[in-house]
């Protein structure tokens, strides 16, 4: 879509629209101090050639990064995508910005989304689940919402091995929403569960956990969970949506609220998003759940059809009593997801998952053996694991660079306390060459 810019007769128009007769005028009650008071320096316009052509030069100066062999995680996975995903979400029916909701004119798109939930649900192990979220730091922070609407209280526990970008959204919501957000401490690079008995009492809305967790370890929910309920609290639980192909995902520990980030189902990497949120949870809170949920029924003649059966548009918000302002859902996104994870198959979500456990202990194992490093936690983990060492980060990820290997995420940009740490992870996608060419980097660091 090209940008037309407006004539001078429609701005005078415009202008007389709102009761004003000039561009000084409309602007008055701004303070003069506030004002910018030279000119904004913008460089004259330029023909469509040459503007193409300096879009290519900035875009030269970025790193092919897909010519080196990656090892960073913390949220985004470098997972193979197969060649169906684009394909089939690369559809013209599907390949658009627009979240549709008409049922007589969606019908395709709304089965779609309806798959989508039901393989969520498969995922995590829940009754139910939405047509998905922008991210999972922001369906972390409606599953709490969602607490605070069910049992009435005001204030959540967050662990702190929970990713600190979810952290931070979900301080961010609670600042404008009356809710307290308390930070459960770790130890051993999981949960304090002493520290958590001691916070839990009858004022907790939620507790908020993450297994695999910010350092890849696994989280005992079955140990925390209960502990949970037993102070009326609920459990709400972010994972790793591949991680159910080999641990038991969070439903069968009895949590109430899962969310998840897909973007490790058929989502690439693209400078940090758009990602997909995934929320589920249990069937008897369908409707304080947030966002768009769609249904299927049959018409009289008995024929299967689907329709958006809980939304929160906008012209449908009740102010207090709404469930979520969030009003449509990353459509596109979740028809990759969809079409990644049927396309996988049970079976192949559960190799992959096998893939990178096995790879990630393999690698694991061998970087332990070198001297200088050790891995931080004794925890189990599933595909990510943080190392220590005694030399510089910096300079030992800065040589895994100059080898063309990323290799791992410096720890001090999430927690100082950790400076002397980064965190590896190991997809499916890495070799045996691959993860013993990442040894030898650090070897020769």
């Amino acid at each position: 879509m090209r940008f037309t810019q407006f004539t001078g007769d429609e701005v005078q128009e415009a202008l007389g629209a709102v009761g004003v007769d000039s561009m000084e005028s409309l602007f008055a009650p701004i303070p003069d101090s506030l004002r910018l008071k030279r000119d904004l320096n913008i460089p004259a316009g330029v023909s469509e050639l040459e503007l193409l052509r300096d879009a290519k030069s900035l875009a030269d100066k970025n790193d092919d990064c897909s010519k080196l062999t990656c090892f960073l995680g913390a949220g985004a996975y470098d997972h193979f995508i197969p060649t169906v995903v684009d394909a089939l979400a690369g559809q013209s029916e599907f390949l658009t910005a627009y979240t549709p909701y008409q049922a007589e004119a969606s019908q395709g798109i709304l089965q779609l989304f309806f798959e989508f939930q039901t393989l969520v649900c498969q995922l995590t192990g829940m009754d139910i689940a939405n047509a998905s979220m922008y991210e999972v730091a922001s369906a972390a922070a409606e599953a709490v919402g969602m607490a605070r609407t069910i049992n009435g209280r005001r204030r959540a526990l967050v662990a702190q091995t929970v990713h600190p970008d979810t952290r931070r959204v979900l301080q961010t919501y609670a600042d404008s929403q009356d809710l307290e957000i308390v930070v459960l401490p770790d130890r051993d690079g999981v949960v304090d569960e002493r520290a958590l008995e001691g916070a839990l009492d009858d004022s907790m809305a939620a507790v908020v956990l993450q297994s695999p967790n910010l350092f890849g370890c696994v989280e005992r929910l079955d140990r925390i969970i209960d502990e949970v309920h037993a102070h009326g609290a609920l459990a709400i639980v972010a994972t790793d949506p591949i991680a159910g192909g080999v641990l038991k995902p969070p439903g069968a520990f009895d949590a109430d609220i899962v969310v998840a980030e897909g973007q490790a189902l058929g989502v690439p990497l693209q400078y940090g998003g758009p990602y997909l949120g995934l929320l589920a949870g249990r069937e008897k809170y369908l409707r304080k759940m947030p966002g768009r949920l769609v249904g299927m029924s049959k018409d009289r003649d008995g024929r299967r059809g689907f329709c958006l059966v809980l939304q929160t548009r906008e012209q449908h918000i009740k102010r207090e009593r709404a469930t979520s302002n969030i009003c449509t859902n990353e459509g596109l996104l979740a028809v990759r997801a969809a079409v990644h994870t049927a396309a996988m198959g049970r079976c192949g979500i559960s190799t992959v998952a096998s893939q990178c456990f096995d790879k990630a202990h393999y690698a694991a194992a061998e970087i332990a053996k070198l001297d200088g490093f050790e891995l931080r936690f004794a925890a189990p983990f599933f595909k990510e694991f943080v190392v220590r060492t005694t030399r510089d980060v910096t300079t030992v990820l800065g040589k895994c660079r100059e080898a063309g290997i990323l290799g791992g995420v410096a720890l001090k940009r999430i927690d100082d306390r950790f400076d002397d740490c980064f965190l590896v992870a190991v997809t499916e996608k890495r070799t045996k060459g691959e993860m013993d060419a990442l040894v030898a980097a650090l070897k020769g660091a």
